[in-house]
C-alpha cells in the first residue's frame, strides 16, 4: 500500500479532519571522507517530523547530515541536524493549512500557519535558505531552486542535490524506493 512504511507505519495527511497515506519519499544524505552516501528513510517520516529528525540524528556522521523529503508530490522539507537544533527548510509555507508535517515544521520555526485565503498565492518557502552554503548552494542559489514553480518538488530536490554533488546516489535510492 502506498505509504506504508518498512516497519508498517503509515505516513498519513491531515487538516480538515482527514488522514489519508502519503505518497512520496524521504532520503538521508550524509558525507563522510568527501564521499556521499544516501539511505532511504521511514516513509513515516513523510508525516512525523520528529520522526525524521531522530533518523537523521542517529545517523551519527561526522560530516554532513541531510534530509530530503518529497511529501505527497507537493511540496519539500529539508532537514539538517546541526549541534545546536535543526535547520529547516520547508519549500511551500501553505502546505501546513493541509499537512501536519509542513505544520510541524513552522512550529520548530517559530512561525504561524498562513491564513487559508493566502492558500491561493503562489507557494512560498520558509526556513534556513542558506543551510546548504556549505555543500555548494548558496542561500540566493537556494531560494532560486526552491521558488521555481514550474518544477515538482521531486525536480527541485534533484537540482539541489546536483547542485551538492549526491544526485546519483539520491537517483538510486529514489528508484529503489519507487520500484
Amino acid at each position: 500500500m502506498a505509504g506504508q512504511g518498512p516497519g508498517g507505519s503509515a505516513a498519513t495527511r491531515g487538516g480538515a479532519g482527514t488522514v489519508a497515506p502519503l505518497d512520496g519519499w524521504a532520503v538521508a544524505v550524509t558525507r563522510e571522507e568527501g564521499r556521499w552516501r544516501a539511505v532511504a528513510m521511514d516513509r513515516g517520516s513523510l508525516a512525523d517530523l520528529d520522526a525524521a529528525i531522530s533518523a537523521l540524528r542517529g545517523l551519527r556522521s561526522t560530516g554532513a547530515v541531510l534530509g530530503m523529503l518529497d511529501v505527497d508530490d507537493e511540496f519539500f522539507v529539508l532537514v539538517r541536524p546541526t549541534p545546536g537544533g535543526v535547520s529547516l527548510l520547508l519549500s511551500d509555507a501553505v502546505a501546513a493549512l493541509d499537512y501536519d508535517v509542513a505544520a510541524d515544521v513552522l512550529d520548530l520555526l517559530r512561525l504561524e500557519v498562513p491564513d487559508e485565503d493566502e492558500a491561493d498565492d503562489d507557494p512560498w518557502p520558509e526556513g534556513d535558505l542558506g543551510m546548504l552554503a556549505d555543500l555548494g548552494v548558496p542561500a540566493d542559489e537556494l531560494a532560486v531552486l526552491v521558488e521555481e514553480i514550474d518544477l515538482y518538488p521531486d525536480e527541485q530536490l534533484t537540482a539541489i542535490a546536483r547542485r551538492c554533488g549526491f544526485a546519483d546516489e539520491l537517483a538510486k535510492v529514489v528508484e529503489t524506493a519507487d520500484a
